[in-house]
């Protein structure tokens, strides 16, 4: 099979820049995993874990829209202060409109199964993935938060829907602190999102236990029949 996760191709739609692997092994529609980086990154960071998700799943890597640097990219500018993140929150709005809209071109453009897309990222990618999992519902099943949070932002735009959440995170993050998950799993918890939550003893970094926790959370989804509710 040709490796064409070393090729970029441009959603027309959104005009978002992507990688995308096919799914090895299925007949039909295939169930979908869009990745997301984090800020000041790239989605050719995440080729080796896709070569490494199941088999059934097309894998799709994108990147966001804003350059901050020579394949350095984001989905919205952030400053850290003495009282925390501050984002600019109207890039972080047009960068959710702009994944809703590159999610809703993946049945068509890559044969994926609409009822089965799930979106995960780390950091700035699982904040966007938090962000698309609670404000559009009818477009993904479940979303992960990889060290990452859900900006309070985006709560007024919550829509009830069938997801699942995955939120994992390190108790020694000194970018995006622990209570930043503690304070998801709260907000899940209240919205009854079905949710499981892993700690670790780690920094702000995706480490394999992170990423084998988070693969077999995905292989229990991916198991599950479909929800078309």
């Amino acid at each position: 099979m040709t490796d064409t996760l070393n090729e970029t191709l441009v959603e027309p739609v959104s005009g978002l820049t992507y990688r995308v692997q096919a799914a090895r092994d299925a007949q039909g529609e295939a169930p979908c995993l869009i990745l997301l980086h984090g800020v000041g990154a790239n989605e050719a960071g995440f080729i080796e874990l896709a070569r490494r998700m199941d088999p059934r799943l097309v894998v799709v890597l994108a990147r966001g829209p804003l350059e901050f640097g020579p394949m350095q990219f984001g989905w919205f500018q952030v400053r850290f202060t003495a009282t925390g993140p501050a984002i600019d929150a109207a890039q972080a709005e047009l960068s959710r409109q702009k994944l809703v809209s590159f999610i809703a071109q993946l049945p068509q453009a890559h044969d994926v199964d609409p009822n089965r897309i799930w979106i995960a990222g780390f950091s700035q990618g699982g904040i966007m993935s938090a962000s698309i999992g609670l404000t559009a519902p009818d477009k993904v099943a479940g979303f992960g938060i990889l060290s990452g949070r859900i900006l309070p932002e985006v709560l007024p735009l919550a829509q009830p829907g069938a997801v699942t959440a995955f939120v994992s995170h390190g108790a020694q993050d000194q970018k995006l602190g622990i209570h930043f998950a503690r304070d998801a799993k709260e907000v899940l918890d209240g919205l009854k999102v079905p949710l499981q939550y892993h700690e670790y003893q780690a920094g702000h970094e995706l480490n394999m236990a992170m990423l084998d926790d988070f693969k077999q959370w995905l292989g229990v989804q991916l198991d599950e029949p479909v929800n078309l509710t």
